[in-house]
């Protein structure tokens, strides 16, 4: 359970100061995506784009280990 925990926190601290990066590629602009600013700083939730990242990550996945069956 810590070991989740502590994959989420690195990947926040590594997906936050990307976002204006993101914010050119359009991440963070698809349907569900959650974008609010409070005091000054802009907070962006993307639920739908992590969404279709997984499902990417995933079907990427399942292709792989079809073609290697070592792995």
């Amino acid at each position: 359970m810590i070991r989740w925990v502590v994959v989420v926190f690195l990947g926040l601290f590594i997906f936050y100061p990307l976002l204006p990066w993101f914010d050119r590629l359009r991440v963070g602009r698809m349907p569900g995506d959650v974008l609010f600013k409070l005091r000054g700083v802009v907070f962006c939730l993307p639920f739908g784009s992590t969404l279709v990242w997984s499902a990417v990550i995933f079907l990427i996945a399942e292709i792989v280990s079809l073609t290697c069956p070592n792995c």
